[in-house]
């Protein structure tokens, strides 16, 4: 799925128009219908709505959803912003149609105007939507303020008012909604951590956009789905063997972080990899030979990794989960970048060494896979001051470096060195648990092994990733599931993906 920036969008809106061809007016009915069958759908009908439109088309849908509302035999106040200008064409005749079949309607022009709300309210937001493009100020600001102090279920049209659609809004007044209807494709600004406390629980509501738009308009960022993993996902050959799917080595382990071995290790040989061999000290060899007697075990220290002997003649390498912080280990990098000529996987303690030596990073192989999660990525790269810069610079130093970025986190985040990038849309919140990164790092291994490419690998690997997760959650919780729990529900993705 593509995700168009608000001039994107508006274009795409004047496509349809054109293309399909439909008049304005019955585009901002389609989208009004789909809100107001979601709000009746989720038996909202019994509530008092309190519908507050700014004078832009976004304020026509609220008009709009508010006449259709009263058609459906809702209690509906409308409330307008009255800032001395005439409302768009849609807006105007939108609201003559309103007046039809109402008369509370009410023009705000100052605070003394704001309403009071109970508790069961349902207030509607369509103030301003992706056109916005400073941030809010005067009575407008005060009037979102005023909406946010109550209890009263808080729902948005397309976009919560005060936020910006493509670019930081931090610092801004923001309406703070329960739920947001947006339409056909997800916003940027939906995917940031820093917005998720205005957007609630967003829900995309599709209203016919012309599909031609879609498919030939580019886009900078995507929204990785079921049909694209479809195009990357190769089933097994028949006549296949252990050799047909690659032999991989993870460097992983140290006294007392023999787990992020195991779970690296575990994940990587349910990724699908026909052979593994884990480089682990000798302190930690009964441990995985034990845990995971699947793996081979390739003794490479004692208490913590020093040698990458051989490191060669794997068709993938991973390296980090577990390795510690030893002085050793920046020749140990030095010696594995500089002899191996693939693309490989770094994290964890990986990425600290590079980040302590950032001499290291112009020797990292092409096309290879850093894994951090935001305090990672910031030692590597550097602090920004929001998530939208965070995005601008992972995409920067993939084209540096020719590597591929996974930013971890809800939604996380992949550059290119091509300038793309892509959000995941699977996993949830119980996936913030230790050693969820570990097994991360053994599936992007396994499937680079395998002869997927590093951007397949990263693609699919994410997505498998996360669907593990949201199946470890259906049945271990949120709150209870550990980063085993993905592991063992890695069949269940793939047979999904299979399906």
């Amino acid at each position: 799925m593509k995700i168009f920036s608000a001039t994107q969008i508006k274009k795409w809106d004047a496509f349809t128009i054109a293309n399909e061809p439909i008049a304005s007016i019955d585009l901002m009915e389609r989208a009004a219908t789909a809100c107001c069958n979601w709000l009746i759908g989720k038996n909202f009908a019994q509530k008092h709505f309190r519908i507050f439109c700014g004078k832009g088309n976004n304020g026509g849908d609220g008009l709009a959803i508010a006449r259709m509302l009263i058609e459906h035999k809702c209690l509906v106040t409308v409330y307008i912003l009255e800032l001395g200008k005439i409302g768009t064409h849609d807006f105007q005749t939108n609201l003559e149609r309103l007046h039809s079949v109402t008369t509370d309607i009410h023009f705000m022009q100052s605070p003394d105007f704001f309403p009071s709300f109970g508790d069961g309210d349902i207030i509607i937001d369509a103030l301003f939507g992706t056109g916005l493009n400073k941030p809010l100020e005067g009575i407008t600001a005060a009037l979102i303020n005023h909406i946010n102090n109550s209890a009263a279920i808080k729902i948005s049209i397309d976009l919560p008012s005060g936020l910006f659609a493509d670019k930081s809004s931090t610092g801004n007044t923001i309406f703070k909604a329960t739920q947001t209807l947006s339409f056909q494709n997800y916003k940027l600004a939906f995917l940031l951590p820093e917005n998720e406390d205005n957007c609630g629980e967003v829900h995309l509501l599709h209203i016919g956009l012309h599909k031609a738009f879609e498919k030939d308009e580019p886009a900078n960022f995507e929204l990785i789905n079921n049909k694209l993993i479809k195009t990357i996902y190769k089933p097994r050959s028949q006549f296949s063997h252990k050799g047909t799917y690659g032999h991989a080595a993870l460097l992983c382990g140290s006294k007392g972080m023999m787990g992020a071995a195991i779970l690296s290790s575990l994940a990587c040989l349910r990724s699908g990899i026909g052979k593994l061999t884990a480089y682990i000290p000798q302190c930690g060899y009964d441990i995985l030979q034990t845990a995971v007697p699947e793996a081979m075990a390739f003794v490479a220290g004692e208490e913590y990794i020093v040698s990458s002997e051989g490191i060669d003649k794997y068709q993938a390498v991973g390296i980090g989960p577990g390795i510690g912080i030893h002085s050793s280990h920046k020749k140990l990098l030095t010696s594995i970048f500089e002899t191996i000529k693939t693309p490989m996987v770094i994290d964890a303690d990986g990425l600290n060494m590079v980040a302590e030596n950032k001499d290291l990073l112009r020797l990292i192989p092409a096309q290879s896979i850093l894994t951090p999660h935001p305090k990672e990525f910031e030692r590597l790269f550097g602090k920004t001051e929001n998530d939208f810069e965070r995005l601008l610079l992972a995409q920067k130093k993939s084209k540096e470096f020719n590597i591929y970025i996974v930013l971890k986190g809800h939604y996380s985040f992949i550059s290119t060195p091509t300038g793309m990038g892509y959000f995941n849309s699977t996993g949830n919140a119980g996936m913030a648990t230790a050693g969820s990164g570990d097994v991360l790092t053994g599936i992007l291994t396994g499937l680079l092994a395998q002869g997927y490419s590093p951007f397949e690998s990263c693609i699919s690997g994410i997505y498998l990733h996360g669907l593990a997760g949201d199946f470890a959650a259906a049945d271990f919780s949120q709150q209870a599931m550990i980063a085993g729990d993905i592991i063992h529900c890695l069949p269940k993705a793939f047979k999904a993906i299979e399906q």
